[in-house]
């Protein structure tokens, strides 16, 4: 621990922390860098997180982003069988090896994406939904810009190429991350560990394994972190090592995006060290804190023409009020803005909304309605 230490301080010399934390001492030799909170995508740390980068095979959250959205409409099903093209099985760099003509179902492809990130696979299923991997490209930058992520533009579905015409951020990655986790399917998936690609005429069974090590131990390297639930790897010449995880400690969800690493001595992955560095930054440094539960009576107000019942009617919040905090802000109490509305008069509906609470702390409103 303390030669990695050494080792961390010594790159962050050479690599500076662009942005203000709370902790200082916490610095990282990736070129980008971002933690942030999935709840309320409230920034916990970052450094060059807007800067144009190549994502290699992160790419792929995009990818099965537009996959899980077909499977929600239902024009796609996890039975559907998927035909390898020539195309397909022409991609280099990681590959589950399939070949042209092979049939495996839609569930398949997918594990094959997420697990053992299959640029064979990625296209296959491109071509499977839009007709052509470049149509998928073009629903993949749509997206990107329904989405806001305003400095993102993909050249492929994979990641695998060079092109300048294919970048993002760790901003924009991160918020993509955030909105894909609302997905319950995507959720599910996204952590698996092991694979199996079933045996063809042409090929036996196929198994891998994630190229996620926080999520398993792998050929005894120890990046494994107990609270990582899902994430995606990536890897070229250009964009050097990538990673996008998810981690979740006690229902406190982070993000962390990791854009342009290399190894540190003795061939130590610094994508999944810098990462484990910014999940137990986030933890050691930010709770989350329930601020007011939810039918608590926030206040008071008098309705006219009301009986001697109802004139002064108590206001409850509609839902529980949770926020991102520091660690040394537990304690403190946080004063909430009240919003009534004007001219109340009787009668009133009992559930009917009458005003709203807000709780600003560091940049981030929290907020509930109040109800009768």
């Amino acid at each position: 621990t303390g030669i990695l230490l050494t080792i961390c301080m010594i790159l962050g010399t050479i690599f500076p922390v662009l942005a203000e934390t709370e902790n200082t001492s916490l610095e990282i030799s990736a070129a980008s860098g971002i933690l942030m909170e999935v709840e309320t995508g409230k920034i916990l740390y970052e450094k060059d997180s807007n800067t144009r980068r190549s994502p290699a095979s992160v790419t792929k959250v995009m990818t099965l982003l537009l996959i899980f959205e077909q499977l929600e409409s239902g024009k796609l099903s996890l039975d559907d069988i998927v035909t390898t093209s020539a195309h397909a099985k022409s991609m280099g760099g990681s590959q589950v090896f399939l070949e042209e003509g092979e049939q495996q179902n839609v569930e398949t492809m997918i594990k094959c994406i997420v697990i053992a990130s299959g640029n064979d696979a990625s296209v296959a299923m491109a071509e499977h939904i839009a007709g052509s991997e470049q149509s998928f490209v073009d629903r993949m930058n749509q997206r990107a810009v329904e989405l806001g992520m305003k400095n993102t533009h993909f050249a492929d579905c994979c990641g695998l190429t060079d092109s300048d015409a294919h970048y993002t951020t760790a901003y924009d990655l991160a918020k993509l991350m955030q909105y894909c986790m609302k997905n319950s399917t995507f959720r599910t998936i996204a952590g698996l560990k092991f694979c199996t690609v079933p045996a063809t005429n042409k090929y036996g069974e196929r198994i891998f394994t994630s190229t996620n090590e926080l999520l398993t131990l792998v050929d005894n390297r120890n990046y494994y972190y107990k609270y990582a639930i899902a994430g995606k790897t990536g890897y070229t010449t250009e964009a050097k090592n990538c990673l996008v995880s998810v981690s979740n400690k006690d229902g406190f969800e982070l993000i962390s995006v990791i854009l342009s690493v290399g190894l540190y001595p003795n061939n130590i992955s610094g994508k999944f060290v810098e990462t484990k560095s910014l999940f137990n930054y986030g933890y050691d440094n930010y709770t989350l804190r329930k601020l007011r539960e939810k039918d608590a009576i926030a206040t008071q107000v008098e309705v006219g023409n009301g009986t001697k019942e109802t004139k002064n009617l108590d206001l409850l919040i509609s839902d529980d009020i949770t926020a991102t905090i520091k660690q040394s802000d537990f304690n403190t109490e946080f004063e909430p803005e009240i919003q009534i509305n004007e001219n109340l008069h009787a009668p009133i509906a009992q559930g009917e909304v009458l005003g709203k609470i807000t709780y600003n702390i560091d940049g981030i409103s929290y907020s509930a309605e109040l109800k009768a």
